[in-house]
């Protein structure tokens, strides 16, 4: 699958238009239409970082279809790091440690 046909189906996953789309990442219509088409083909690493940011995915997923656990979450942990403050942080990764614990108790009855 070309990154085109990977990028508009995210896109119609989302249910976004291509102007939403434009508009989130700080492009073109016509640009984004180009990519989606695949009559462009090498975007810059900048629109690709913003593109997946919007979707959540890695950019490696919009290079070569590539997804991973963390592409699922990545977009989430770097939106946290930049927004939250310190003490904030400290207690998502509180939060997310007792979740994992949880989990492995969880994991550990069945």
């Amino acid at each position: 699958m070309s990154i085109g046909s990977r990028l508009k189906e995210l896109r119609l996953k989302k249910g976004v238009s291509l102007q939403n789309v434009a508009d989130a990442v700080g492009s073109s219509k016509p640009h984004i239409w180009e990519l989606e088409r695949g009559e462009r083909d090498n975007p810059s690493i900048d629109l690709l970082r913003r593109i997946a940011e919007y979707y959540g995915v890695n950019i490696a997923y919009l290079a070569e279809g590539q997804r991973d656990d963390e592409s699922k979450y990545g977009a989430l942990f770097r939106n946290a790091d930049k927004m939250l403050d310190d003490k904030n942080k400290e207690i998502a990764a509180e939060l997310i440690g007792k979740l994992i614990d949880m989990q492995k108790k969880n994991d550990g009855s069945n």
